[in-house]
């Protein structure tokens, strides 16, 4: 069967949207990577920055605590756009679904692995780099030396915690 599908999975600062976006410029494919952010933002209604923030991360133990009392002291109204982990997986879902049908078509990211994994026209790959790469490259997108330490710090093992937790891998 003829693969239609690149789904790219990624250390955190190792490229996989550069990678992504070159690919399908030179394969004429489309590329699904910040839109799928946007996306699963708007279906939240949530700003897409606290959606990108929360992506394959698990909840940290204060959001789900707050979660848990904002729930039992009064109903949110539907702008409101309070979501949990679980809920946002479920919109992961249902958004990379939905991409992967418009193929062909390279998917960065978004637990995209995961959720298509039974599907025989996907060729899936994983990006390494060395923490020095994959700190520069986060420095001069975030431009904070410090917060580019931290994320480079904390992102792969947040991912990994989320896979495991929502995927058992």
């Amino acid at each position: 069967m003829m693969k239609k599908i690149l789904l790219i999975d990624r250390e955190f600062g190792a490229g996989g949207s550069t990678i992504g976006e070159k690919l399908a410029q030179r394969l004429n494919w489309k590329l699904f990577d910040n839109e799928l952010s946007e996306e699963i933002a708007r279906l939240a209604k949530i700003p897409v920055h606290i959606c990108k923030q929360r992506e394959e991360r698990p909840d940290p133990i204060f959001h789900r605590l707050v979660n848990i009392l904002w729930r039992g002291s009064f109903l949110p109204t539907p702008e409101m756009g309070i979501v949990d982990t679980d809920c946002l997986v479920s919109l992961l879902q249902r958004v990379v679904e939905e991409a992967a049908e418009k193929q062909p078509c390279i998917i960065v990211g978004r637990g995209a692995p995961y959720f298509l994994r039974d599907r025989k026209d996907t060729l899936s790959v994983f990006l390494y780099a060395s923490s020095d790469l994959k700190y520069h490259r986060v420095l001069k997108r975030v431009g904070n030396e410090k917060e580019a330490i931290d994320l480079v710090d904390t992102m792969d093992d947040d991912r990994r915690k989320f896979v495991k937790h929502y995927f058992g891998h």
